[in-house]
């Protein structure tokens, strides 16, 4: 019994020991170094510019700057802005993208700020002002600047009411901003919309500071560590973005219908023709990469086309398939300028959609109406359809003779193409003329033709 009792002391006086000794030994090594902090990296600043036009070239390069900006893991985005406004569908674009932004957006706001720029500035963050600087008169007016029914006027109070909901921003004066009617005490006396400059928008919470530079911005929020990068547009941004201007986009429609019409004052395959291929490439390839134009729509102007080229080159006269193809040309080219997926077009500005069919439908008149004067003054036609309309008085004295029985002895005959057949004309046979129908395609003049069938009092011939 004692010799366990002294095991038992002399084994927990060894692990005493033991523990001990180790204890000395940790003590004598040299102490780890605390760990070095690691380098804050500089603040980074993503900039680009709105100083367009409120406009789909806008909203495709706010879509690529934000794309970027999350790519390089910014910090900020700021955007550089002086605007006197612009489209709302795009303006709707560009706030919506912004208010879902996962990263703070500031706005340095130049000079303007005016109606579309003031609702995607009510969407950032913090707003920064020039001196001098405005932002609001946000009433939604049409192109010749006239102020268009209260329906549109209620959907732009709605987008900037919920804008400064989502911001921490007075919602009465963002509506007021829009809307005269609207009575904000000591601002609005319902007679004008509220439009501010610096000092008032900082008075009343719509904007976070004066500065005259983006530095001065930086250093109103104690900001000296920090890298800027700015959007960098290629050439094809730049291209993209100069196309789809909507004056561009109606001298382009203007070229098409032009190019269409001189191809049929002319015989074969032209310039004219490559010019409107051209000219609908342009119209076309930008807005289908903006995501504005979308396969069908392509396809139904395509079928406009063609439908006009059979009324005009197979059935004689102009009727069903002429207007079917009018109507398709026009709707094709309409619905291409607007952001409509199908035929939805949910949230879309009605405003938007008339401007559309304003522009194809102005264009294509000064088209036709250009087209018409220049040949009139170039190759002395008086007619708008030139050779494929019959304008010349046909007397019997000059060989002309109307449909009888006559005709039917015609078929089987052959002459000369007294005109251009295309299809429509006039045939020489045995020193008479007769009007004439080519059966396929077109006939040039002088060449010969034989007569196969007798219809609608003309003749129809096909060459020899």
């Amino acid at each position: 019994m004692y010799l366990r009792s002294l095991s038992i002391t002399f084994i927990l006086l060894l692990q005493l020991l033991t523990t001990g000794a180790q204890n000395a030994g940790d003590s004598m090594l040299p102490s780890t170094p605390p760990a070095v902090e690691k380098a804050q990296s500089p603040l980074l600043i993503y900039q680009f510019d709105i100083k367009d036009e409120i406009a789909p070239p806008v909203w495709r390069f706010t879509r690529k700057a934000l794309d970027e900006a999350l790519q390089l893991k910014a910090d900020i985005v700021l955007i550089h802005m002086n605007t006197y406004g612009g489209m709302l569908e795009s303006a709707d674009s560009i706030r919506t993208a912004i208010l879902q932004f996962p990263k703070p957006v500031w706005v340095f706001i130049d000079n303007n700020a005016a109606s579309a720029g003031a609702l995607i500035s009510i969407a950032c963050d913090s707003i920064y002002m020039r001196r001098g600087a405005n932002i609001g008169a946000a009433t939604v007016v049409d192109q010749a600047g006239q102020v268009v029914p209260d329906k549109y006027q209620s959907y732009m109070r709605s987008m900037m009411r919920s804008t400064a909901e989502a911001t921490g921003r007075d919602v009465d004066i963002a509506q007021a901003m829009v809307d005269p009617k609207i009575v904000v005490p000591g601002i609005s006396d319902s007679v004008q919309v509220i439009t501010f400059t610096s000092t008032e928008a900082i008075k009343y919470g719509f904007c976070e500071g004066e500065a005259e530079s983006i530095q001065e911005i930086l250093k109103l929020n104690k900001t000296t560590d920090y890298k800027i990068v700015k959007q960098q547009l290629t050439a094809a941004d730049r291209i993209i973005g100069f196309l789809t201007k909507p004056y561009i986009s109606g001298i382009l429609i203007m070229l098409i219908i032009a190019g269409l019409y001189f191809e049929l004052q002319s015989p074969g395959i032209g310039f004219a023709l490559l010019v409107s291929v051209i000219a609908a490439a342009l119209y076309f390839a930008p807005l289908y990469l903006e995501g504005l134009a979308a396969n069908w729509e392509i396809l139904i102007f395509i079928a406009g086309i063609l439908l006009i080229g059979v009324e005009i080159f197979v059935i004689p006269g102009f009727g069903i398939a002429g207007i079917s193809g009018i109507a398709l040309a026009v709707i094709g080219l309409t619905l291409s300028l607007i952001g409509n997926i199908g035929f939805e077009f949910h949230g879309l500005n009605f405003t938007r959609i008339l401007e559309s069919l304003f522009i194809v439908i102005i264009a294509a008149f000064l088209s036709i109406v250009g087209s018409f004067y220049a040949t009139s003054r170039l190759f002395g036609r008086k007619t708008i359809f030139g050779d494929l309309a019959l304008s010349s008085t046909q007397k019997a004295e000059m060989g002309y003779v109307s449909a009888d029985a006559r005709y039917m002895e015609m078929i089987g005959k052959t002459g000369v193409a007294h005109t251009i057949l295309r299809p429509a004309g006039k045939v020489e046979i045995n020193e008479n003329i007769y009007d004439a129908v080519a059966q396929t395609g077109y006939i040039e003049k002088g060449e010969a033709v034989e007569v196969i069938k007798y219809e609608n009092s003309q003749l129809i011939v096909r060459k020899r």
